[in-house]
């Protein structure tokens, strides 16, 4: 079927309750869904326990104790025992919607990489998932709940249908920059990828190297609901001026290769829509806007830039001699 991987931060307060709601809705698509999870972060192993994961505790990181990205994709790749892996952030929902979408993929292509536009919401409680008998009660969090969700305190079979309403009439769809899901066929990252950490760029690459290699990449928007859980960005000590612009936000965009090879879900080959796979018309405007902005830059920084600066040296002396003294 599926094998999900992903790494998670520790496993207390909201944090805690939204990392475990996500694992929760992944193994409940079906019953041979495997689950690898990366880390030895807080909780990590008792939750593998509980939910029947597979846990990874060793992740190689990066010289500030970051982990490395492309250490966690070799060792999946290696170690799943399916053939199609899904790498995803460890606060985003999945529903039945999903699953069908991988099954219509697959009947469809022997290679590909999956991806799509995440829904912002509200959750600050867990989720009314039918409890399984490895299942342990999870703690309520101790603060105030969100407006926008009210957990039921019995457990409900409609909880896809109760968050899926919820994500769409007040929830916030993201644009193609975001991506926080990418299935694909095994094989499809090998060793040349760089050793990227978790912060930015890295999801730029992906999609990019897919489409370098010649492999189709489905955008799944139109047909999945996936919900990205809204947290605050407390686990990083510079918050998230440090996920988004820090120096290793920088290194990651170095390590990418720049600007050439970063794409978005607009790039995608084919879009997945109720009816069929089709053809990504518009992805060659999303290509010529990534030019365009890149013109833009290159014209003021390259060229305006230091011929303004050119002029101001030139005139200098007559601009000193025209001063009033």
């Amino acid at each position: 079927m599926l094998t999900f991987f992903t790494t998670a931060k520790p496993f207390h307060g909201h944090i805690g309750i939204i990392q475990r709601n996500a694992i929760q809705s992944w193994k409940s698509l079906h019953p041979e869904i495997e689950i690898i999870l990366f880390g030895n972060d807080e909780g990590a192993a008792a939750v593998g326990r509980d939910f029947g994961l597979r846990h990874e505790p060793h992740v190689e990181c990066n010289d500030r104790g970051t982990k490395r990205l492309d250490y966690m994709f070799a060792r999946a790749q290696a170690i799943a025992q399916h053939g199609i892996l899904c790498y995803i952030n460890c606060d985003i929902i999945l529903m039945q919607d999903f699953r069908r979408a991988i099954e219509r993929v697959r009947a469809l292509h022997p290679e590909f990489l999956m991806v799509g536009r995440r829904w912002d919401t509200d959750v600050t409680a867990p989720l009314a998932f039918a409890r399984e008998r490895h299942f342990r009660p999870i703690p309520r969090v101790e603060r105030d709940e969100s407006p926008d969700w009210r957990v039921q305190r019995d457990e409900s079979p409609h909880w896809q249908e109760d968050l899926r309403q919820l994500a769409l009439t007040r929830g916030r769809k993201r644009t193609a920059e975001w991506i926080d899901y990418f299935a694909f066929t095994r094989g499809l990252y090998g060793a040349d990828m760089p050793p990227f950490v978790l912060r930015v760029f890295w999801d730029n690459w992906l999609v990019w190297k897919a489409l370098d290699a010649g492999k189709p990449v489905i955008d799944a928007s139109r047909a999945v609901i996936a919900v990205h859980q809204n947290h605050d960005y407390s686990y990083h000590p510079q918050g998230k001026a440090g996920v988004w612009s820090g120096e290793e936000a920088g290194l990651n965009g170095q390590l990418a290769g720049g600007w050439r090879h970063l794409r978005t879900i607009a790039d995608a080959t084919e879009l997945l829509v109720p009816e069929k796979l089709k053809p990504n018309q518009l992805r060659h405007w999303s290509a010529a806007k990534r030019y365009a902005r890149q013109a833009g830059r290159v014209l003021y920084y390259d060229v305006w830039h230091p011929l303004w600066f050119a002029v101001l040296d030139l005139t200098r002396p007559l601009r000193r001699a025209l001063r009033p003294r």
